[in-house]
């Protein structure tokens, strides 16, 4: 009897953990709930030391020190920013340390947004290495799109 009691322990213990599909996914969520709460130390322990996250302008392109030095006065004042996953897809390398995802984020002044990026197993943890967040531009008003980016005087635009 105690032999089939620790192996139902042993099973039970075995579904209740996560996968990492499911591992990254929670990272991903609590990274957008923590930048929707303005918390800015549950935010930036997400990141990786050497993280990069990637603005929509061309001229967005963040070591995460330079990143948390823009972010900290907006989260210091209780502003965040929110955006709603609702379509994701990940993908990992054949070792499984390292994991890529796309996702379709809802955002109340951008509309649809993309983020993609990369995850990096560290300590037992997964961290973003690194996060873009895009607007996707239908394929029908791209070209109307580049003809305004070119008529502006946006020197972050490289």
């Amino acid at each position: 009897m105690k032999r089939l009691s620790c192996c139902l322990l042993f099973m039970l213990s075995l579904s209740v953990s996560a996968s990492p599909q499911e591992e990254v996914s929670n990272v991903l969520d609590k990274f957008h709930q923590a930048a929707s709460d303005a918390s800015f130390t549950t935010y930036f322990s997400l990141f990786s030391a050497n993280a990069v996250f990637i603005g929509t302008d061309a001229g967005e392109t963040w070591p995460v020190d330079d990143f948390k030095a823009y972010a900290k006065p907006y989260f210091d004042k209780g502003q965040g920013w929110t955006y709603h996953p609702r379509d994701r897809h990940i993908y990992f390398s054949a070792n499984g340390d390292t994991a890529w995802f796309d996702e379709l984020l809802d955002n109340a002044s951008y509309g649809v947004t993309r983020g993609t990026g990369v995850l990096v197993l560290e300590n037992d943890e997964w961290k973003i290495a690194q996060y873009h967040l895009t607007i996707p531009v239908p394929n029908g008003l791209a070209k109307e799109v580049v003809k305004m980016i070119r008529q502006t005087d946006n020197t972050s635009q490289k």
